[in-house]
């Protein structure tokens, strides 16, 4: 048998090319038939989605869309498995480090902001600190963890280490002054003595969890890696000296692409601050899978959450990955959740073989687009935060309020399940059984450090405040679980099952976001049943569920029945206007308000 030869530069030979027009013209003909108008060249706009950057992501894109800046990737291997703890339990800390080294785990990473520093040498009992990397993370008691450690360690720190010094940090976390001279004579002591061991974290965490943008975090970033940059040279050290002494902690998020494209963004800015210093431009990537994104509730769906931040990461080239488990939320993670944390990341590296390609996204029009995009506007935010004087200087005023006006309309969008969180705001189950967890800083995130995290207002309060996505969902989940009985809202569907289950199903998921039961009753048109079927409900409010063709038909007579028999409020699952109605309910709504208001009416004191 003959195997005809293949043009590898031509493998679909036989296949005419296909032009952008032609693509154009076939989408607009399937946006039409569901109500759009626009010409075809505008399809493309109509497609197209924006990040909270402002950063366009279109439908399509081809070679055209490839960037004309250089790939900076890590070079391929397995990326470094690094595990938090946080147990204020000397023994039990410890317990929980030996078991996470022995089964697949490379580094750890220390919250001595939970864990008293003068546990240090008990915690780290039994590890073998020649080989096993340890990132500290104290805060305001980082030198003297530092000392504590460095006693410990003597000179034998292997690569990976770090000391964890960042006050620029611990001043977004807390509002306090930045005093970056101890963390200069760290690195010069890191520098001068211990080579495997570094000093300084930029941790871009108190960013992303104050609600802001990918661009945002990326810029403070960037702007405190400079800022020490500055202090460490400044105290004696060289430009190449200062640049190893510095690791860059970042936030991976379900969004997959977007973590892909920050990651490869963030090499590429840090270069370029390298390029102009004339030093090395490697950056050293510690990717975390986000706190804002984890939820108390439904918890499970977490380890679907972290597995694709988890692989985001890897993808995008991080350097050390910290997998936080799915019961992070709650408080202390127990064993089970700490095993798949840690089996997520040794699937991924040993079973889905992710780790063995450099920079798997490279070349991608896609991906190579949204990095050039995204890096874009991170440096102009970089230059804006140097323009009103450095990183410490935009924490007073500029830092807090732009980060507030993205996590004001990150909340709409919440608010409206245009960013829907799935097991709170999406598909909740209100019967669900809670999962407890021992109190303690179970998040990576700066309200779990132990200082004063709150609102900064033109530069006076605490730090940058800390935020879970669906906190204000599971708050009023929280109150409905407290009563003595579930408030209830009645259905009253109208008409046949087909006209009527697909609004009944919406109000039903939406109601229950805010942990509401709703009961269903008086399938058909007759007036006088659906109001019998209300009053055994034995609830105040009702919500219609039909087709609008039944609304028009029979909405207003329901809703007088309804009425009649004692309702105090008459929801709409759609949209219109029909006499007897008080308000209407749809895709898009502000979900939290109807919550609210249901609470209101069915007389729940908030």
């Amino acid at each position: 048998m003959t195997v005809p030869p293949v043009d590898l530069a031509d493998p679909a030979p036989d296949f005419p090319a296909a032009t952008r027009d032609q693509w154009r013209a076939l989408a607009a003909g399937v946006l039409r038939k569901s109500g759009w108008e626009g010409p075809a060249e505008e399809v493309e706009q109509a497609l197209s989605t924006t990040t909270y950057d402002g950063v366009t992501v279109a439908p399509l894109h081809d070679a055209d869309d490839l960037p004309a800046a250089p790939r900076l990737v890590r070079a391929a291997g397995p990326w470094d498995v690094r595990q938090r703890h946080a147990d204020p339990d000397p023994a039990a800390a410890r317990e929980a480090v030996l078991a996470d080294l022995e089964n697949g785990v490379t580094s750890i990473w220390l919250d001595l902001t939970a864990i008293d520093p003068a546990a240090l040498p008990a915690v780290l009992r039994g590890v073998h600190l020649d080989l096993a990397p340890v990132v500290l993370d104290a805060g305001a008691r980082t030198a003297e963890a530092a000392e504590i450690f460095l006693g410990l360690v003597g000179d034998t720190a292997p690569p990976g280490g770090n000391l964890g010094a960042d006050p620029i940090g611990l001043a977004a976390r807390t509002g306090g002054p930045a005093d970056l001279a101890p963390a200069a004579d760290l690195a010069r002591r890191c520098a001068s003595g211990r080579p495997g061991l570094r000093a300084i974290t930029v941790d871009a965490l108190p960013y992303h969890d104050a609600g802001g943008s990918d661009a945002q975090e990326l810029g403070c970033s960037i702007a405190t890696g400079v800022a020490y940059l500055r202090a460490l040279t400044g105290a004696g050290l060289t430009v190449a000296e200062a640049l190893g002494q510095i690791e860059f902690r970042y936030a991976a998020t379900a969004d997959q692409f977007l973590t892909i494209a920050k990651l490869r963004a963030a090499r590429r800015l840090w270069a370029r601050v390298a390029e102009v210093v004339g030093g090395p431009g490697t950056q050293v990537q510690h990717a975390v899978t986000s706190s804002a994104m984890m939820t108390r509730r439904d918890p499970w769906v977490n380890m679907l959450r972290t597995t694709l931040a988890c692989f985001a990461a890897g993808v995008g080239g991080a350097d050390a990955v910290t997998v936080q488990p799915f019961d992070a939320a709650l408080g202390l993670p127990d064993a089970f959740a700490r095993r798949i944390a840690r089996n997520t990341q040794s699937l991924l590296v040993e079973e889905a073989n992710v780790a063995r390609v450099a920079d798997p996204a490279g070349g991608s029009w896609y991906a190579e687009r949204l990095t050039a995009d995204l890096a874009a506007r991170a440096w102009e935010w970089f230059r804006e935060i140097e323009r009103a004087g450095g990183m410490p200087a935009a924490l007073e005023r500029l830092v807090p309020e732009r980060l507030a006006a993205t996590r004001d309309a990150r909340a709409a969008n919440l608010a409206r399940r245009r960013d829907p969180i799935t097991g709170v705001s999406e598909f909740p189950d209100v019967h669900e059984r809670p999962v407890t967890r021992r109190p303690g800083a179970g998040l990576a995130r700066p309200a779990a450090h132990g200082e004063k995290a709150g609102e900064r207002a033109g530069g006076q309060g605490g730090g940058l405040p800390a935020v879970r996505y669906a906190e204000e969902f599971e708050a009023l989940r929280d109150l409905a679980d407290a009563l003595p009985e579930r408030p209830v809202v009645f259905l009253a569907t109208i008409g046949p099952v087909a006209a009527h289950t697909a609004r009944a199903s919406f109000a039903a998921n939406l109601f229950g976001a805010g942990g509401i039961a709703t009961v269903s009753g008086g399938p058909g048109t007759d007036p006088a049943a659906v109001a019998a079927a209300f009053r055994d409900a034995g609830t105040p409010v009702a919500c219609l569920c039909s087709s609008d063709r039944l609304y028009g038909e029979h909405a207003a007579a329901v809703a007088v029945a309804l009425r009649e028999a004692g309702a105090r409020k008459i929801w709409l699952a759609g949209k219109g206007d029909y006499e007897g109605v008080d308000a209407t309910l749809y895709a898009g709504c502000d979900a939290l308000d109807v919550l609210r208001t249901t609470f209101d009416d069915l007389g729940v004191t908030r």
